[in-house]
């Protein structure tokens, strides 16, 4: 299922469809490392299918795409965490399990994704919460968080397993302009650190001050903005 490609996303001629309805068709799209990629368009233009097609939610239905060298054709019910694995992903309503703690969540996450040790689940919990300011509130429950904080802890998992990747999904649909401005400097700062993000969003206010990569699903089809 692996295969060498110097891009982490290398989409060509992709077409995804949902219930016999094309959702985007001819979709081309080279996607690098240290790259920030805003995806924009209205509700229902198909920014949501794209990552989950990126993700290996929705079928490939014609076309090439390939992420973090997996191809997305080849992969199946059985095979999708070894693709997950590889990305993080951030929802707008955080996804946080809510009769658990902050550290029962991520804990969850990794053994899901293959951990066993206690020792070293322990030590990357503690690095992960660390990274987003959060070190000390492991022992909390999710309602115990205000949204910007939970969603910390969503992006604190999404970098559980050192993904080259993150999809993240109107991350700051629910939260207040500052703690927006807070979430989009911390994925900048990864994207700094090397990773690369993918935001479907409908926030165009902050877009002059953190900058990216942008582009539109409209009409079926996705174009760059320059």
């Amino acid at each position: 299922m692996e295969q060498g490609n110097s891009h982490l996303v290398s989409i060509s001629n992709l077409s995804i469809n949902q219930a016999e309805h094309i959702v985007l068709s001819d979709v081309n799209l080279d996607v690098g490392s240290g790259e920030f990629i805003y995806l924009i368009g209205k509700t229902g233009s198909g920014k949501s299918s794209l990552l989950r097609a990126l993700y290996g939610d929705i079928k490939i239905k014609s076309g090439n795409a390939e992420v973090c060298g997996i191809d997305l054709s080849k992969v199946g019910r059985k095979n999708v965490h070894l693709l997950r694995r590889k990305l993080g992903i951030v929802f707008q309503d955080f996804g946080l399990l809510t009769d658990r703690t902050v550290e029962e969540n991520l804990k969850f996450a990794l053994k899901a994704t293959g951990w066993s040790r206690k020792d070293q689940i322990k030590s990357r919990i503690e690095e992960v919460l660390g990274r987003v300011d959060l070190a000390n509130k492991g022992y909390k429950f999710p309602h115990e968080l205000s949204g910007g904080e939970q969603q910390r802890v969503a992006i604190a998992r999404s970098l559980l397993n050192s993904p080259s990747l993150i999809l993240a999904d109107e991350p700051t649909g629910n939260l207040d302009p500052d703690t927006t401005r807070n979430i989009l400097r911390l994925l900048h700062e990864l994207v700094a650190s090397g990773c690369s993000v993918i935001m479907a969003t409908h926030d165009h206010l902050n877009m002059d001050n953190f900058p990216g990569r942008m582009l539109k699903c409209e009409n079926g089809l996705i174009t760059e903005i320059t």
